[in-house]
């Protein structure tokens, strides 16, 4: 009912796991990552136990065909699952259960794997490890490029309603906050909405930076530079989130407020809360709270 992709990002060190279905919110399901342990994919008949249990072995040093080893020993029907699972280390343990149906099969390959079940085509997994390291874009396009792979073979035979992407640091504290946790649930188009949460994902890092900064908030006034800079990062930002979300603009008129700018920024505060009065209540309480001298 999937096809997922696990991998390791040889630049970073980072661990990944993607995935696509026809199935609810298939990506809680199936996709499970702990910084510093490893990741795993869970489908066909979905084992939860692989997800939390292999977690578990992989965070205590397991390697991850000892972890996956394990999970099948104490499973009773480990015949109707397909497992991945990765290792902090990249080394990759797969098993596709003789009772998984439709061209259910995976491709293995040095940092890499992909799995697939009751989809068009068993040269799915293939594909999707042939596009993923054919890609030379940042870690999280590459893993949407191999579930693109796997879509123009024709994906999920039941077509298309789940996504989700989630990495984790290799080398980290175990437990360590997820670098990327992006979820579609059930959409008709999850991959398009997916990529779009992605590159959003992508301008909020800076964004977040610069809006706990003290360009948009605190008792001491920014310096030229960091309103400079912030402005800039929050108009990138506006144009990859769309008009849909004003959340970089109204921080971009915080910026211009205690940059000096005063006029330019209800000038653009005005633009946003023409639709929305919250954005000017909002702005009030921010200026008010740590007025700038």
């Amino acid at each position: 009912m999937t096809y997922s992709i696990i991998a390791r990002d040889e630049r970073s060190g980072r661990l990944g796991v993607a995935v696509q279905s026809h199935f609810l919110a298939a990506a809680a399901r199936v996709a499970g990552a702990r910084a510093g342990a490893g990741v795993v994919a869970t489908q066909a008949n979905i084992g939860a136990a692989y997800r939390s249990g292999g977690l578990d072995l992989l965070a205590g040093g397991a390697s991850a065909d000892e972890a996956l080893a394990v999970c099948m020993s104490e499973d009773p029907q480990p015949e109707v699952r397909q497992v991945a699972m990765m290792d902090a280390r990249g080394e990759i343990a797969v098993h596709t259960g003789a009772g998984c149906w439709n061209a259910a099969a995976h491709h293995v390959a040095p940092g890499v794997a992909a799995q697939a079940n009751m989809v068009a085509s068993p040269a799915i997994p293939q594909a999707m490890v042939a596009a993923f390291q054919a890609h030379t874009g940042s870690f999280p396009e590459r893993l949407l490029a191999a579930l693109d792979a796997a879509e123009q073979l024709g994906g999920d035979l039941r077509g298309r309603q789940a996504a989700g992407i989630l990495i984790v640091e290799g080398d980290a504290e175990v437990d360590a906050e997820p670098v990327l946790d992006l979820r579609v649930d059930d959409d008709a188009e999850p991959l398009v909405r997916l990529r779009s949460a992605v590159a959003r994902a992508r301008a909020f890092v800076p964004m977040w930076d610069v809006i706990r900064g003290p360009a948009c908030r605190g008792p001491v006034p920014p310096a030229a530079d960091e309103s400079v800079h912030a402005i800039e990062v929050l108009g990138t930002a506006q144009r990859e989130y769309g008009r849909r979300n004003l959340e970089p603009s109204f921080w971009r008129a915080v910026a211009l407020w205690r940059a000096g700018r005063q006029k330019e920024a209800r000038v653009a505060l005005d633009r946003i809360a023409r639709d929305n009065s919250g954005w000017a209540m909002l702005f009030d309480d921010v200026v008010s709270r740590w007025p700038i001298p």
